[in-house]
């Protein structure tokens, strides 16, 4: 089980930090991403880190802004936006890749567990 944490209402130009907590699977061995979906639209890739945590990977819409990261030992993956739009209110979601030592897809279909996702929401 993934649970996000952290979103919220928050301002242009502000910052959030967002975790992914997991249970029952440790995470350790697995890429981890984090991909958002806005209303009406469909589900889109932000950034991703592959199972050791050296390969870090993000969408062009937000190199620069965000940073993933991951703690094993806590089972926990964690990321920060800063300078967030308003065109970036979504839901967002973490996800666990599908097969083990993975380098980090962009691709959904490429990952099998889910969260239920914490919404943010940038006010103009």
């Amino acid at each position: 089980q993934l649970v996000e944490t952290g979103g919220g209402l928050v301002q242009t130009g502000d910052s959030l930090r967002l975790s992914c907590a997991a249970s029952g699977r440790p995470i350790s061995r697995y890429a981890m991403a984090w991909f958002r979906q806005a209303p009406g639209k469909e589900r889109e890739f932000v950034a991703a880190i592959d199972w050791a945590g050296g390969v870090k990977t993000a969408a062009d819409s937000v190199k620069g802004r965000a940073s993933i990261s991951r703690d094993n030992a806590k089972n926990t993956i964690y990321l920060q936006m800063n300078s967030l739009k308003p065109e970036e209110t979504a839901v967002y979601y973490c996800a666990s890749e599908t097969s083990s030592n993975g380098s980090g897809s962009s691709n959904s279909r490429h990952y099998n567990y889910w969260g239920q996702g914490t919404q943010v929401t940038v006010s103009s």
